[in-house]
C-alpha cells in the first residue's frame, strides 16, 4: 500500500509524514505490549506468509521443476514441514529397499543411524502456485526461506533460481524477473535432498521453517537491513546508533528521505529522526542516525523491554515502503577483570547448550514450539543458551528477546574438514561468506544475541588453514558488527591424537572470548600464561557440573558455563547412557535409542533426574533428593562421559522391601540428615554438594533435611503412592490462538486415589480429540521407546508423557480425552481465539 500526499507552499514535508504516520498509528490508541507480534503484524503486508497450501511429494521424480507438471496425487499441506519425524508406510511399495523392523519414522535402513536417531531423510519435492495482487505489478518480489534442510534447488516458473546447500541459514531470491502477470499461476518449484551421512544429530528433513514472499517497491529497506545499536547508556538516557541499508532497485538514482520512528515499551512518546539521501541505481546504501532516547528501558533477562524501530522511505513526497524491526537498548561489556556487565550489572553465565529440534514434533520450527523451548530454559533457571551448532530460527530468538534469554549465535560445526562424508565441508570453500554474513546481518538486531561463535570443535583449529580461515570469519564479522565479541568452541585434540593443549593457543589468540569444550581444567594455567584472555566453558558435562561451575563463581575472567545439554534432542543416540556391567556397552549404543538422553529436560519439556543436582550447584535450590534404581547383586553401573547414574525422585520399589537401596541428596546446605518412617539416619556432610545413604527400603515417607549453623533450613520429601487410579490432563494454556502456528502442550499425568503421581506408572495411553484441533504429535521421555509420535497412542514414563495440539483457524474449542485400561480417564478442554483476542504465549 502506498501513501501519496503534497507539499503547501512553506509547509515542511517532514511535518505532512509526521502527520500521516500519527494518522496510521493514533498516539491516543495503545501499542500492544507485545512488540514482537506486533512488529509481524505491521510488517504482514510487504512480508506475506506463504505457507500455506504447498504440495508435497516424498521422493524423486523427473519433471516436478516445469510448471505444467502434474502434481495432482501431491499431498498438500502447510509449513513448516519435516518430513523426518512422520511415520513411515507400512508397506514396502514406497521404499522397496526398507526391510524390517519399521517404527513410526525409524528404520535401522537409516544411513545417519544412531547419529541422526535411525530416521530417513532422501529427496523430496514441494511445489505451490500464486497469483500476484494487481497492484504488485511495478513492485519487487523476493522468496525468503528461513531454513531448509538442505541442499536445496529452486525454480520459479520452470526457471531456475539457484542451490543452497546449508541446511540452517536464511535466504532469498529476486524472483521479479521471471512472474507471470496478475492474472496468470506461478509455480514455485523446490528440490531438497537431504542425503548420505552428513549430520552427527537429528537434522530434520525439508522446509522446516517458515517461507515469505516480500513484495517491496523498488526503492525499500534492504532485507535484514536495519540494526540499532546502543553506544551510550545512562539512567536518564541513552545514544542510539541505528543503521538502515536502502535497497534502489530502479536503474536511475532516486532522492528519497528516512524517517524513522522508535515506539518505546509502555506508551512513552515517539521519537523521531529523518535523513535526506540520493540513491544510487542498482545499489543499496546504508543511512546512519544518532538517536537520543530520554528516560530508556534497558533490556535484561529481568526485564526484556523491547523497542520498535519504524522505518518510512519518501520518494517524491510518497510512503513507498515502511519497515518495522524491534530492538533493545542494552550494552555489552567483557573483560578479565571484570567478567561479563550487562548495562553495567555482572552476570554469570548459566548456560545449556541446544539442537534446533523440538523433541516430538522433529526439527518443524513452530513459532509456539520455538517459544516453548527458550521458556522451558528460563523457566529451570538458565539465562543462556548456545545454538548448537548452527543459527537458530528467527522466531527461537524473538522467544528470546521476549523472555530475556541470553544467546551464543553459532554458525558451523565443521569448516573445510569433514566430521561426515556428505557434510557441509563439501560446500564451505565457496558459501561459507554467504552463510556467515546471512547469520550476522539476520540477526544483528535481536538484543539476546551477546556473544558470535565461528565454529565447534573443528578439526583444523590447530592449522594454518584453519587460523587463516578463523581470522577471515572474524574480519567479516566485524565489518558488519563490533558490538559483540567473537568466539569459537575449543576442544582437546581428540581428533589428533598425542598432539599437545599448546597447539590451541594460537586459535585462542584470534578471539575475543575464548571457549573451552570440557576443560576447566585449563583455566587457571591458561590464564596464568594469558591474563587478558577472557573464557566461558562452552561444553561441560553435568557429571562435573560442580567443577564447572566453581570457576564461574571464583574467577572473574570465567563468565559462565554451558551445559551439555540443557534440552534432550533426537539423535546422536544414547551418547548419554547408564548400563550394568554384564550389559553391552560403547560410546553410542544401538538399536532401538533414538535421542541422546544427556539433557537437564527430556524431549517433552520435563525435568530429569540430573537437573535437580545442577539446581543445587547453581543456587537455585538448597537441597533435592534422587533414588537409584537397585543393581542386582554382584552388578556394577557403568554411566557414559555425558550420562547420569539411573535414578530419579521415586520411593516406588516394590518387591524391594528390606532391601538396600541408594539414596543421592544434593544440598548446599553444611550437612543433611535422612529420616525414613521417622528412623533417623546420621548426618553427612556434602561433598561438591552430595551426600549418599544406603537405606533398607521401606514403603512410606523419605525426607532429607539441610542444616546449616545448626539449624534446619529446608527439607524434600519423597512418599510411596497408591496404585495408578486416574489420569489428569493439564493444558499449558487453557485458550490458544486459531492459529497454525500455535499449539497447546498437555501433559499427561498417572495419579493414585489421592492425587500423587505414580512416578514409577509406565502404561499405555489412549487419546480422543474433538472440535477445531488435530493432534500434532505425542512423546514420552524414554529414550529408547521408539514409536510413531503421530498416532493418537503413547506409554507414559515415570508417571508422565505429552500430547501436542495444533489448532485450526476457526476459533471454537479443543476437547481431548485420554483414556488407559482400569483408570478413570483424563479430560481438557482449550478455547482458541482469533489473533483480535491477545491470547498470550
Amino acid at each position: 500500500m502506498k501513501f501519496k500526499f503534497f507539499s503547501a507552499a512553506g509547509f515542511p514535508v517532514f511535518m505532512l509524514i509526521l502527520l500521516i504516520l500519527i494518522a496510521c498509528n493514533p498516539q491516543d490508541e495503545e501499542i500492544p505490549a507485545d512488540l514482537v507480534n506486533f512488529m509481524y503484524e505491521q510488517n504482514s503486508e510487504r512480508n506475506r506468509t506463504f505457507d500455506l497450501n504447498w504440495k508435497f511429494y516424498r521422493g524423486d521424480i523427473a519433471g516436478a521443476e516445469l510448471p505444467d507438471f502434474d502434481d495432482y496425487s501431491w499431498r498438500i499441506l502447510d509449513l513448516p514441514h519435516d518430513w523426518s519425524i512422520e511415520d513411515l508406510p507400512a508397506t514396502a511399495d514406497t521404499f522397496p529397499s526398507l526391510e524390517p523392523p519399521r517404527v513410526g519414522p525409524f528404520t535401522p535402513a537409516s544411513e545417519g543411524g544412531l547419529s541422526t536417531g535411525f530416521v530417513l531423510g532422501g529427496t523430496g519435492w514441494y511445489r505451490k502456485t500464486f497469483l500476484l495482487e494487481p497492484d504488485d505489478v511495478d513492485e519487487i518480489v523476493y522468496v525468503r526461506f528461513d531454513g531448509v534442510y538442505m541442499n536445496t534447488d529452486f525454480w520459479i516458473n520452470g526457471h531456475h533460481l539457484g542451490n543452497h546447500p546449508y541446511g540452517y541459514t536464511s535466504f532469498y531470491f529476486d524472483i521479479t524477473p521471471f512472474l507471470n502477470p496478475p492474472d496468470e499461476l506461478n509455480t514455485i518449484s523446490v528440490q531438497v535432498k537431504n542425503t548420505g551421512e552428513n549430520s552427527r544429530w537429528y537434522s530434520g528433513s525439508g522446509i522446516y521453517r517458515h517461507v515469505w514472499l516480500d513484495v517491496v517497491d523498488p526503492v525499500h529497506v534492504a532485507t535484514w537491513g536495519v540494526d540499532v545499536q546502543t553506544v551510550g547508556l545512562q539512567e536518564q538516557s541513552a545514544t542510539l546508533s541505528l543503521s538502515v541499508q536502502v535497497k534502489n532497485s530502479r536503474e536511475n538514482d532516486i532522492p528519497a528521505t528516512v524517517l524513522t520512528r522508535l515506539i518505546s515499551p509502555g506508551n512513552i512518546p515517539d521519537i523521531l529522526n529523518e535523513t535526506e539521501s540520493v540513491f544510487t541505481g542498482g545499489q543499496v546504501r546504508n543511512i546512519q542516525q544518532t538517536i537520543l532516547v530520554n528516560d530508556p528501558r534497558p533490556w535484561s533477562p529481568e526485564e526484556p523491554d523491547l523497542y520498535l524501530a519504524e522505518i518510512s522511505i519518501m520518494v517524491d513526497d510518497q510512503l513507498v515502503d515502511r519497515y518495522f524491526s524491534t530492538f533493545g537498548i542494552r550494552t555489552l561489556e567483557f573483560s578479565a577483570e571484570n567478567g561479563f556487565l550487562l548495562n553495567g550489572e555482572k552476570i554469570l553465565l548459566r548456560g545449556g547448550n541446544m539442537h534446533h529440534d523440538n523433541g516430538p514434533l522433529g526439527a518443524a520450527a513452530i513459532d509456539r514450539a520455538e517459544y516453548r523451548r527458550v521458556e522451558l530454559m528460563k523457566s529451570f533457571g538458565y539465562n543462556a543458551i548456545r545454538t548448537s551448532h548452527n543459527p537458530p530460527s528467527p522466531q527461537f530468538l524473538d522467544a528470546c528477546d521476549k523472555l530475556g534469554m541470553l544467546v551464543m549465535d553459532e554458525a558451523f560445526d565443521m569448516w573445510q574438514e569433514p566430521k561426515n562424508p556428505q557434510d557441509y565441508h563439501i560446500y564451505f570453500d565457496e558459501w561459507w561468506e554467504r552463510d556467515l554474513e546471512s547469520m550476522i546481518l539476520r540477526d544483528r538486531h535481536h538484543p539476546s544475541v551477546i556473544i558470535w561463535s565461528i565454529g565447534n570443535e573443528i578439526r583444523e583449529r590447530g592449522d594454518p588453514a584453519g587460523l587463516a580461515i578463523a581470522q577471515n570469519m572474524i574480519d567479516l564479522i566485524k565489518e558488519i558488527d563490533t558490538s559483540r565479541p567473537v568466539t569459537q568452541a575449543i576442544c582437546r585434540f581428540w581428533d589428533h591424537p598425542g598432539r599437545p593443549w599448546e597447539d590451541t593457543y594460537p586459535a585462542f589468540e584470534q578471539l575475543d572470548l575464548a571457549g573451552y569444550n570440557y576443560q576447566w581444567q585449563k583455566y587457571q594455567a591458561d590464564h596464568e600464561l594469558f591474563p587478558e584472555w577472557i573464557m566461558a566453558g562452552t561444553e561441560s558435562i553435568v557429571m562435573e557440573a560442580y567443577e564447572n561451575w566453581a570457576p564461574v563463581k571464583e574467577l572473574a575472567y570465567v563468565i559462565g558455563d554451558f551445559l551439555w545439554t540443557g534440552m534432550d534432542y533426537l539423535g546422536e543416540a544414547s551418547i548419554g547412557h547408564a548400563v550394568l556391567s554384564h550389559e553391552e556397552d560403547d560410546f553410542l549404543l544401538d538399536w532401538p535409542w533414538f535421542n541422546a538422553n544427556c539433557g537437564d529436560i527430556d524431549i517433552c519439556g520435563f525435568k530429569k533426574p540430573q537437573s535437580y543436582y545442577r539446581d543445587v550447584v547453581w543456587g537455585l535450590s538448597s537441597i533435592e533428593i534422587n533414588v537409584h534404581r537397585p543393581v542386582p547383586e554382584g552388578k556394577e553401573e557403568k554411566i557414559s562421559y555425558w550420562g547420569w547414574p539411573d535414578e530419579w525422585p521415586n520411593w516406588n520399589w516394590s518387591g524391594h522391601v528390606g532391601k538396600p537401596i541408594q539414596v543421592s541428596v544434593y544440598s548446599s546446605c553444611d550437612s543433611v540428615r535422612l529420616k525414613l518412617n521417622g528412623q533417623d539416619f546420621t548426618f553427612k556432610t556434602p561433598v561438591k554438594n552430595i551426600v549418599r545413604y544406603t537405606v533398607p527400603y521401606q514403603p512410606g515417607r523419605l525426607c532429607a533435611t539441610g542444616w546449616t549453623a545448626g539449624n534446619p533450613e529446608d527439607s524434600i520429601v519423597l512418599t510411596t503412592t497408591g496404585k495408578p487410579y486416574r489420569i489428569r490432563l493439564t493444558p499449558d494454556r487453557s485458550e490458544i490462538r486459531a492459529s497454525l502456528n500455535d499449539l497447546a502442550y498437555v501433559v499427561v499425568e498417572i495419579l493414585d486415589r489421592e492425587g500423587k503421581l505414580v512416578t514409577d506408572a509406565n502404561l499405555p495411553v489412549l487419546f480422543g480429540i474433538e472440535g477445531e484441533g488435530r493432534l500434532a504429535s505425542v512423546g514420552n521421555g524414554n529414550p529408547t521407546d521408539m514409536k510413531s509420535f503421530q498416532t493418537p497412542a503413547v506409554h507414559s514414563f515415570r508417571g508422565k508423557c505429552l500430547a501436542i495440539l495444533q489448532p485450526t483457524t476457526h476459533p471454537g474449542k479443543i476437547q481431548l480425552t485420554a483414556t488407559a485400561e482400569g483408570l478413570e480417564p483424563g479430560y481438557a478442554e482449550i478455547m482458541t481465539r482469533n489473533k483480535e483476542q491477545a491470547i498470550k504465549w
